[in-house]
């Protein structure tokens, strides 16, 4: 297989994902395939539905808690698909491009709308999947269409108006079979000095906030409601500082899981757990998980 999946792209095997994934779980990967370009993916996709091969996207690692044992399938890795183009105010960029270092981008070009996402350190294309946001502002707010492969080998395009987005999520997390090539934004004209001080201004937020001294995913499970954080209801139960092995209740913001150095990621599953029926015990809330489960 080794000989066939380089005519896919750029091959690395038996590849340890420790620094792939925010978390920093100790965890192997036997095969981590990075397509050259959108033919790649495309050809990469249609000989694994032939060949019945297990696979799954990776981006930056920063909302997944991956599995404890090598995984025997094949991890692709978008980070090729890094085209940034600009239209006036119309932005396309590939779905492996980092959104905090678009952020920065953007403003280096004289427009605005991403200074939210400057601290967030996830893909475009994971971006658009799980609809990430801070500050009450969606990667979809500004998005004018999202460029994918379906499940069936077609490239598509679709407008912003005809994809199912929501808090947190997206139709390409509830239908991951869709992969997304690239995305095209329209965004604010801005001026740099105000944008730069908004993005001191939240990553000064987010230091005092969040326990960004350590390795985390980022929040573990999404909000009730606006006027229901999650982070209050297990505060609210004492489970600051609670612990499995090295994955550790953050006591800086409750609603945080951070690695204290060797946490695997059952560790972080048993604490979600954990959490997720003390919250269901007490306030009869079903909280939802944010972050992705990968068991292989």
């Amino acid at each position: 297989m080794k000989e066939e999946l380089k005519k896919f792209g750029i091959l690395e095997e038996n590849v340890s994902l420790e620094t792939l994934n925010t978390y920093r779980i100790k965890t192997y990967s036997k095969h981590l395939l990075h397509p050259r370009d959108e033919e790649d993916v495309l050809r990469f996709l249609q000989y694994a539905k032939e060949k019945k091969l297990d696979f799954f996207i990776l981006g930056n690692g920063s909302n997944v808690i991956l599995d404890d044992t090598t995984y025997n399938g094949v991890i692709l890795k978008l980070d090729q698909l890094k085209k940034i183009e600009y239209q006036g105010q119309e932005v396309t960029v590939g779905a492996g491009v980092m959104i905090n270092f678009l952020a920065r981008d953007i403003i280096e070009n004289g427009l605005s709308g991403l200074e939210w996402a400057s601290g967030i350190p996830g893909t475009i294309g994971g971006s658009i999947y799980g609809n990430a946001e801070a500050y009450k502002v969606s990667t979809f707010e500004y998005l004018k269409s999202v460029r994918f492969i379906t499940p069936d080998g077609e490239i598509k395009t679709s407008v912003k108006e005809d994809i199912f987005h929501a808090y947190r999520t997206s139709f390409f997390k509830e239908n991951p079979g869709y992969v997304i090539l690239e995305a095209t934004f329209v965004f604010s004209r801005g001026e740099k000095e105000k944008s730069l001080l908004i993005i001191k201004d939240r990553l000064q937020r987010r230091l005092a906030s969040q326990p960004l001294e350590y390795p985390s995913a980022g929040s573990v499970f999404r909000n009730p409601s606006p006027e229901m954080p999650s982070g209050k209801l297990i505060d609210d139960l004492g489970l600051k500082g609670k612990r499995v092995g090295d994955a550790m209740i953050s006591v800086k913001h409750a609603n945080f899981i951070i690695n204290l150095g060797n946490a695997t990621g059952k560790d972080i599953r048993s604490l979600i757990q954990l959490i997720h029926d003390e919250v269901e015990r007490v306030y009869h809330i079903d909280l939802i998980l944010e972050q992705e489960i990968k068991k292989w």
